[in-house]
Order: structure tokens, then C-alpha cells, then sequence
């Protein structure tokens, strides 16, 4: 197996040029927005809601670039920009609101600011330039931040600009996530803006997900895509009750991982892999033994674990950061549970296992030189394959973020 010639087609947030198969939703979308002069007043909003797999990420990206296609062909106006946002990993309002204003300046840090000030200082930005721009926000699902607040700075920027500052140059608005997602957005807003109603997707058929897979796959390898790889991610797909979204990644780690195993390299070109300690894969294997873990046991394997090798062990923080880049490469899910008394515990679901998985060594994390780490062990291995005492037993469970 080669590695990928154009690995970026496999990542997350790559939009084809056609949505297959959602053609029809992406003209409604459209006609919805009705770029690039509205007939109807602002706000202008859709919302995209489909169960996890059925493309409402990439139909919203698709869209809106559709729509700023739209009005730089139309010549009346300043040159469009497309600024999206997936909402699911973020840390609550405050993390959408800080991921909006870092688009426009890179160099800006939310930390100490309230969500209002940012929010203020993202519409002042918008109106001071002047430019079209269509917002994206994606990956609404339940337990996830609160879009609510930025949609209605959004739809009423004269609450939030300074006084004597009206008004905003035509600024469009997509939101896409699970319906359950996108219903409690709704509930939130209490009508102002509405959502409603829904651009509803349905999950995508056997069928069009093998012309999605192998057409994906073409792409990022060659005219000639395997048989037998499409076929697989189809299969894993339909089987986890899952959709585009983790055929794709299949299809990731399989590309990607199988070359990696076999020819021990990684190029800066081909890497889709995190960046992160192999000690905390090992540690997250030990604790969940292939199905979850408590991050509190997790971060006790890898204090025992960086003992054990003569480093540093993380701080807490960091390890929380670790664990947030991993599910953001699809390899683990984070849950909230209830636990102890009136508290909460936070798990770390696994969703691929752990031997697929493939990670780059982060360089503050060890002392250990080399080539990237690619997981080869399975959960069941780490201390007790190795004849180790493990660091606890019965230990209460404990979260970073407390």
C-alpha cells in the first residue's frame, strides 16, 4: 500500500466540489440564503440537521461557498470570505465566540474576555472591513457549546456594537449538526432568530455511500481505487450504524496507518496523525482495555508510565488537551457521566482500535527521538504484558476539568 499522493482529501473538514448525492439539498440551502441580494431582510439563516454521517458539515461548507461564489460573480460588492467553525470540540460559547475572532486575527487569545466583549469585537471587525461574509457553524450535537449567544449577535449586531457603530455588510449564516443539535440551538433562541424550519437529511443508502467512498478514495490515491478498501469502509460504516463520516475515516487509517506500518516514515505531506506522547496511547489502552476508561485512570497509567520511562509526567491540563486532539482525529469520544455525589466523571469512549490509530510524538512531551509512533499493541497490553504492577487499584476517578 502506498501512502496517499493527496492526503488532504481524507481529512474531516475537506469539501468536494460536489456534495454527492445531497444535489437537491444543496440548491434548497441555497435558494434559502438567496445570495447574493436577499429578497427578504436579514438575518439570513439556514439550519442543516441530519443524524452523525449523513454530510451536514460538508453540505454546509458547500453551501457556503456557493454562496460567496455567488456574490463575487455578481461584482457588487467586496470580495467574499467563508468563516466556519466545528462547534462540537470547542469549550462552551466562549470557545465559538473566541474561534470567530480568531479567523479574522490569529494572533488574538480569548483568555480573560467575556463572550460578549469577543463577540463585540468579532462585529466591529465585520462592519470595520466591510466584506460579505458567511458564517459556518457545524457540528451542533446534545453536550455540545452553546451556539445561541453568537447566533444572536449575529442576527442583532446594533445590541452588541458600540453605540453610533450600525449595521453589518451582508453577512449570511449556516448552522449544520445532529437534529437533536440543531433542536436545542432552536429551543435556546426561543424564535429570535428561528431556525426553523430545518433542512432535513436523511441517512445516506448503501449505494450512495460506496459512490462517496470510491470516489473519495480516487482522489486521494488514483484513478483506480481498491475494491477491497471500498468495500471495507462501506462495510464498518453500515455496520457501526455510522455513515460518510467513519467510512472515511476507515479509510484514513487504512491508507495512511497500513503505509506507516509498512514503511516506518511519515512525511510532513502525508501525515494525518495527532501529535502526542506515546505513553498517553499506552496509558489510554491500559485504562480502557478496548472500550472506555475514566480520565482519572487514564492520567494515573500515564503518571506511572513517565515514571517508568524517567520523564515528566503531564500536567493535567495537557493531558486533557491530548485527549481533545484524539477525538478530534476520530479516535475517542469524550462523555460526561454522572458520578460520586451530585458530581460528574468524564469518560474517553474508545471508536477505533488502538493499534489503527496513527500519532505523531509530540516534541514537548518526551526525551525520545525518532520517527513517528504508530500504535501496535493492543488495549490489553501496557503493564500487565509487560509484568508491571499497575499504579492503582480501586482508585476514585478524577477529571481535569474537575
Amino acid at each position: 500500500m502506498q501512502l496517499s499522493s493527496h492526503p488532504e482529501v481524507l481529512a474531516l473538514d475537506w469539501v468536494p466540489p460536489v456534495i454527492l448525492g445531497r444535489e437537491k439539498e444543496t440548491a434548497e440551502a441555497v435558494r434559502r440564503l438567496d445570495p447574493p441580494e436577499p429578497c427578504h431582510p436579514p438575518p439570513w439563516i439556514v439550519a442543516i440537521a441530519g443524524p452523525s454521517g449523513a454530510g451536514s458539515s460538508a453540505l454546509a461548507r458547500r453551501v457556503a461557498r456557493e454562496v460567496a461564489d455567488r456574490v463575487r460573480a455578481a461584482g457588487t460588492a467586496a470580495s467574499p470570505r467563508v468563516l466556519a467553525v466545528r462547534t462540537a470540540p470547542l469549550k462552551g460559547t466562549h470557545g465559538i465566540a473566541t474561534a470567530l475572532l480568531e479567523r479574522l486575527d490569529e494572533g488574538f487569545d480569548g483568555r480573560g474576555f467575556p463572550v460578549n466583549e469577543i463577540l463585540a469585537g468579532f462585529l466591529r471587525r465585520l462592519r470595520r472591513e466591510g466584506r460579505p461574509t458567511v458564517v459556518v457553524l457545524d457540528d451542533l450535537r446534545v453536550g455540545g457549546p452553546d451556539p445561541a449567544p453568537v447566533l444572536r449577535a449575529l442576527a442583532e449586531p446594533d445590541r452588541f456594537l458600540p453605540e453610533g457603530e450600525v449595521g453589518l455588510p451582508p453577512t449570511w449564516v449556516i448552522v449544520a449538526g445532529t437534529p437533536e443539535g440543531v433542536g436545542s440551538a432552536e429551543r435556546a433562541l426561543k424564535g429570535r432568530p428561528s431556525l426553523r424550519p430545518f433542512l432535513g437529511l436523511a441517512p445516506y443508502d448503501e449505494r450512495t455511500l460506496t459512490v462517496i467512498v470510491r470516489d473519495r478514495i480516487a482522489r486521494a490515491v488514483g484513478p483506480v481505487p481498491a475494491a477491497e478498501l471500498v468495500a471495507a469502509a462501506v462495510h464498518r460504516a453500515i455496520e457501526e450504524g455510522s455513515g460518510a463520516t467513519r467510512a472515511i475515516d476507515v479509510l484514513r487509517r487504512r491508507l495512511i496507518g497500513s503505509a506507516l506500518r509498512a514503511e516506518g516514515i511519515l512525511s510532513p505531506r502525508a501525515s494525518l496523525g495527532v501529535p502526542i506522547e506515546p505513553r498517553v496511547v499506552r496509558a489510554i489502552g491500559a485504562a480502557s482495555r478496548g472500550s472506555a476508561a475514566r480520565v482519572g485512570d487514564v492520567r494515573r497509567w500515564e503518571i506511572a508510565l513517565a515514571e517508568e520511562g524517567g520523564d515528566r509526567p503531564l500536567p493535567a491540563t495537557t493531558l486533557w488537551r491530548r485527549i481533545v486532539s484524539l477525538e478530534r482525529a476520530g479516535y475517542v469520544r469524550r462523555e460526561i457521566r454522572p458520578g460520586g455525589i451530585g458530581g460528574t466523571r468524564s469518560i474517553v469512549r474508545l471508536l477505533a482500535p488502538i493499534d489503527e490509530w496513527v500519532t505523531d510524538p509530540s516534541p514537548s512531551g518526551t526525551h525520545r527521538a525518532g520517527g513517528p509512533w504508530t500504535a501496535r499493541s493492543r488495549p490489553e497490553t501496557g503493564f500487565r504484558a509487560e509484568g508491571l504492577r499497575p499504579p492503582f487499584v480501586g482508585a476514585s476517578s478524577s477529571s481535569p476539568t474537575g
